[in-house]
């Protein structure tokens, strides 16, 4: 008695049955084989993070999909007599799966209009990151902003299903436009001299700016190719308001969204040190006077 009849003696599989198993251990086998290998070339030939990450995510989505395509193609005879069976069957796993069904709907969506992609950061909702990975089902985030300030890492890793981005708008920060315009307000009091400081805030806006303005303008003229984009000004520009306590200069500057607080920090360095120099510029805050009664009448 061979293997083959022991195995029917003793499990009731035929022939037929017992082939079409071997044929897709083989496949699975086969196929694990390849991935490890190409993988192991990878990491041969390159150290780059990046790199390495994106032919590892491309063999797992692309291993699987094979897999099921060559093991379906080996069982598929063995189904063609359930065929009524099956599509009511997959009805009713289509109606109990809706949201596993609506993520694998956005990964499609992602990986073909690519709303976004690895390294980019965006915002869904009310959460906020650099994306740091995609898969079928939902992708990752490391989380900027929340309690932290300036848009810094907070050192949280969040998971959103794909379905979100038929349900939330995304803002990239990345793509398209890489730059972000920011502001910085500069409160001085009514009697200091208002021109001065503007003129003081240009030039240090000025030096810190530099080819930036170009630089975006080369982006944008690319970003127009897909998106309807357009700035009659790039270039770093004070804006003057009349407040309760002072006079407001705000700076409006364009900067990397990764090197906003960077940029604040090194501008702000650059202003106390600016205005320090001056005896006629003063900071301005909320104040609150008060004044005992006769106090006015005696000045007089």
């Amino acid at each position: 008695m061979n293997i083959s009849d022991f195995i029917t003696e003793h499990t009731g599989l035929s022939l037929q049955t017992q082939s079409e198993i071997l044929f897709s251990i083989i496949v699975i086998i086969l196929l694990s084989v390849i991935r490890f290998t190409i993988l192991r070339v990878v990491w041969r030939q390159t150290e780059n993070a990046k790199t390495r990450y994106q032919w590892k995510r491309t063999l797992s989505f692309v291993i699987p999909i094979v897999t099921i395509v060559l093991v379906g193609a080996i069982w598929l005879p063995a189904f063609e007599q359930f065929g009524a069976f099956l599509g009511l069957f997959s009805a009713g796993l289509a109606i109990a799966l809706k949201d596993p069904l609506t993520n694998l709907a956005g990964w499609f969506f992602i990986v073909t209009r690519k709303p976004f992609i690895v390294g980019d950061r965006i915002q869904v909702g009310e959460n906020t990151g650099d994306i740091i990975d995609i898969r079928l089902f939902q992708f990752t985030m490391l989380e900027i902003g929340n309690w932290v300030d300036a848009d810094q890492s907070t050192g949280r890793i969040i998971h959103l299903p794909n379905g979100k981005v038929f349900l939330e708008p995304q803002a990239n920060f990345s793509s398209g436009f890489e730059y972000i315009w920011n502001e910085i307000q500069v409160n001085i009091t009514f009697e200091s001299n208002w021109k001065k400081a503007k003129s003081l805030l240009e030039t240090i806006i000025q030096d810190y700016s530099k080819d930036i303005h170009i630089k975006a303008h080369q982006e944008i003229q690319e970003a127009s190719k897909n998106y309807m984009i357009y700035y009659k000004h790039l270039t770093p520009i004070i804006y003057t308001k009349v407040m309760d306590f002072g006079v407001r200069l705000t700076i409006r500057y364009l900067c990397n969204p990764r090197q906003r607080r960077g940029s604040e920090n090194i501008l702000w360095q650059d202003i106390l040190t600016a205005f320090n120099k001056e005896a006629d510029i003063q900071f301005a805050y909320p104040t609150t006077r008060f004044y005992k009664a006769g106090e006015a009448s005696k000045a007089d």
